[in-house]
């Protein structure tokens, strides 16, 4: 029974996590996860670093929320952003401004 305790502990997770996406309603804009980051100065480094093509579409998935959310629409419920579907594409870039910049940090105490 020991055994079947962190597959259903897993399994409760994953449930909890489908929910909160849901609940947190960015999807229903078609936004992805890391378009709702707060854009700081390792965040903006980190959208410089993306792939032209990556940072079009993010351009065209946060114009298009606030354009709905001016609206006060959501997406039809077959355009909304799925969890499976959730790319963190930013994520590898900002852990890399990230130790990138505290390792300058390190660098510049000694």
């Amino acid at each position: 029974m020991a055994a079947r305790a962190p597959v259903a502990t897993g399994r409760l997770l994953l449930g909890f996590r489908k929910w909160y996406f849901n609940m947190c309603g960015f999807n229903k804009l078609g936004l992805l996860r890391d378009d709702t980051i707060y854009e700081d100065a390792d965040v903006k480094e980190a959208l410089k670093r993306l792939p032209e093509d990556q940072y079009n579409e993010r351009i065209f998935r946060v114009k298009r929320a606030l354009d709905l959310s001016m609206k006060q629409q959501i997406l039809p419920k077959d355009k909304w952003t799925k969890f499976e579907e959730d790319v963190h594409y930013l994520t590898p870039y900002l852990e890399e401004v990230i130790r990138e910049r505290k390792e300058r940090e390190e660098w510049m105490k000694k």
